[in-house]
């Protein structure tokens, strides 16, 4: 059985309730995380040794807060007040975490699910989304890393363009694949609003119901998004319910016609930071 679960961001004992929950087996099921792994919850080192203890049987995308953890570690990003990750930061074998982090994905198409942490901008089907995202994958795993680290943060170019390269292209599909929520009709992609649906600026609106999108047809999952709350649609799953700020961590069976959905209630509650 085949299960998409949002973001964790440290919160260990929903992932070991949720495990057992399902009765999650490494050699009948797996999991896909769909991003934010760590920061801002309580144990993200936890986190990181259980999914790590899965094996072949978890499949984790990186997330904005992943990517921050990478950045941080590298000396390119200071911590923020609000970050939680000193416990992998200060332990012995924090080398071997982010190794471990850097080979993981940002964007997979399985069973059916086009899956990212945050969004697709209109101009990708899934085939180039998949592409574009191994691009990004090979310079996380590279010797290149602390470079391109030192180039990744920034909100231009806000438009994706085929003809765009290196840096500018890079960059372009970390921001769509970690942080993108709003976009315009052309594709424009805006980073300042973190409300939900309803909270679009003036000339934007979720990038799941731009019109002519190319990936509309292939159902999408995706997570970052916790005022948006559960979207259940046979061609959309919204998966980050707020785990960390005190809501639930959500999990959705996909197997084939097959749907369910299960929610572990979170008992902290983290006050609220940038995301």
């Amino acid at each position: 059985m085949n299960y998409l679960v949002g973001d964790l961001q440290g919160c260990c004992q929903p992932l070991a309730r949720l495990l057992q929950t399902i009765d999650f087996s490494p050699s009948r099921d797996h999991l896909y995380v769909l991003g934010d792994l760590v920061n801002r919850g309580p144990d993200s080192l936890g986190v990181l040794r259980q999914l790590a203890a899965l094996g072949n049987s978890a499949t984790c995308l990186l997330g904005n807060h992943d990517l921050h953890l990478l950045a941080v570690a590298h000396g390119v990003r200071r911590p923020h007040r609000s970050d939680t990750l000193a416990s992998i930061l200060e332990a012995p074998d924090c080398q071997n975490w982010l190794s471990w982090m850097r080979q993981q994905r940002l964007a997979v198409y399985e069973h059916g699910w086009l899956m990212v942490h945050a969004g697709v901008v209109p101009q990708w089907d899934a085939a180039q989304t998949v592409a574009l995202a191994a691009e990004v994958e090979a310079m996380l795993r590279g010797p290149e890393l602390g470079e391109f680290l030192n180039t990744m943060y920034g909100n231009e170019p806000a438009r994706w363009d085929d003809s765009l390269q290196g840096v500018d292209r890079w960059r372009c599909v970390v921001n769509s694949l970690t942080r993108l929520r709003f976009c315009s009709v052309d594709g424009t992609m805006e980073f300042a609003t973190k409300e939900g649906a309803d909270g679009a600026p003036a000339g934007y609106m979720p990038w799941f119901e731009v019109p002519g999108r190319r990936t509309t047809g292939t159902p999408v999952a995706f997570g970052h998004w916790s005022t948006l709350g559960l979207i259940n649609r046979d061609d959309l799953l919204a998966l980050d319910t707020g785990c960390v700020w005190g809501g639930q961590l959500t999990a959705v069976r996909v197997d084939g016609a097959t749907r369910e959905v299960i929610q572990i209630p979170c008992e902290q509650a983290q006050k609220p930071g940038p995301a």
